[in-house]
Order: C-alpha cells, then sequence, then structure tokens
C-alpha cells in the first residue's frame, strides 16, 4: 500500500513562509475532485498535500499576489492553469477549523472526558484530575483566572486556553446550558483538543492566552 505524504513525518515546510513546523499545527491542502484546493483539516484525505502556516493575513495576501496558486501547484504536481482557488478560501477554512473544534469538544464530551460547572472544577484541578482548561470567549476575566490560577499551582504544565466563541455557541455545540468554563480530564483529549483550538485561534488572530503544555 502506498503512503502518502502525511505518512510517518510529523514535521512539515510551509509553502508560504518556508517555515518547517509540528504538521499538527498546519493546515493540510490538497487538491479536490473539480480541480479546487481543499482544506484537508484533518489531515486524512489520500494523495499529495502542501501545508500552510494557520495564518490568515498571510494566505489573502498569498492568494492576492498569485502565490498561493503558483506555490501549491508546484508543490502538488499539478498544472497552475487548472488549479482553481476557491474565492471565498479564507472564510472556508476559518469556518471549518471552528466546526472541527467544537466537533472535537463535543465528542470528547460524549466519552466523559470534559467536566463543568466552576466549583466541579475547581474541586477536580484540586484533586490533580485535570490537563487543560477552555473558556468560552466571554467568560469574565476573574472566573477564568481564578481556575487558571488554580490549575497552573497544581500542574504547572497545564494548558489554558480561551476560545473565539462565546458561551452560547459553545453551549450548543456541547449540548449543555450555560458553558462558560471546561475542563478536560484526560491527556490524550487535551492534546487533541488543544491541537485543533490552537490552529482555530491563530488563524481567526483571536487574543486568547496560552499557558502550558500537555503532556500525558
Amino acid at each position: 500500500m502506498n503512503k502518502t505524504d502525511a505518512d510517518d513525518i510529523s514535521e512539515r515546510r510551509c509553502l508560504l513562509t518556508g517555515e518547517s513546523g509540528d504538521r499538527a499545527g498546519l493546515i493540510r491542502l490538497v487538491v479536490g475532485p473539480e480541480g479546487e484546493l481543499v482544506a484537508d483539516l484533518g489531515s486524512k484525505l489520500g494523495g499529495r498535500g502542501a501545508w500552510i502556516s494557520p495564518d490568515r493575513p498571510a494566505l489573502e495576501t498569498a492568494i492576492a499576489k498569485g502565490k498561493l496558486k503558483g506555490q501549491a501547484a508546484r508543490t502538488l504536481k499539478v498544472d497552475a492553469r487548472s488549479l482553481v482557488v476557491p474565492e471565498n478560501f479564507p472564510d472556508q477554512i476559518a469556518a471549518g477549523l471552528e466546526k472541527r473544534c467544537l466537533s472535537r469538544l463535543g465528542l470528547e464530551n460524549r466519552a466523559g472526558k470534559l467536566s463543568f460547572g466552576f466549583d466541579r472544577i475547581l474541586s477536580a484541578i484540586r484533586t490533580g484530575r485535570v490537563y487543560a482548561l477552555v473558556h468560552a470567549g466571554d467568560a469574565a476575566h476573574d472566573g477564568a483566572a481564578k481556575l487558571d490560577g488554580a490549575l497552573r499551582q497544581i500542574r504547572p504544565d497545564g494548558y489554558m486556553l480561551r476560545l473565539p466563541v462565546a458561551r452560547a455557541e459553545l453551549s450548543l455545540a456541547l449540548g449543555r446550558e450555560n458553558v462558560v468554563h471546561a475542563a478536560i480530564t484526560d491527556s490524550g483529549a487535551a492534546r487533541r483538543i488543544l491541537e485543533d483550538a490552537r490552529r482555530w485561534c491563530a488563524f481567526v488572530e483571536f487574543p486568547g492566552s496560552e499557558i502550558g503544555t500537555v503532556r500525558g
């Protein structure tokens, strides 16, 4: 069975900047069935791929100057004249990253790996059961800071992140009422959620704070 460029190798080079990074933090591009450029956000589609950093301004500049099309065509080994860059490509990527992150949160919640409610989260932190925290974009600073501080004391390598959606959207995605904070109580779930969340936040330039790294 032939392997694609997404197999085994963890580091990739951004075709826009030339800088290398872990592919979990980059966005994979492939050619779709109609010759259009497609963002393969799960890095699961077959065939040759190209990689870009989650940098919307850089992407928009590359599209405007024609750099994206040329660079992608060379990397993907297709004729640039036949490659189509969707007119709303940055919007497509932003929407896809949001959907992927919120879907991941919902999936991990159904697997029992998230905890909610300020007091319950604080208790879980103090017993060492929390690996990371995510907050709604409109979460009060004082409440988020108190939980972040508690986690930092117990788990210095823990991770805290504010998401670019308000509590209404976060609650809808999780099928719960008034979700302001969520604690991730499994190290694997924390890594999966935060990989998606960091790409999303970076792409939409959301000024959420990031602290620490999740380790198993």
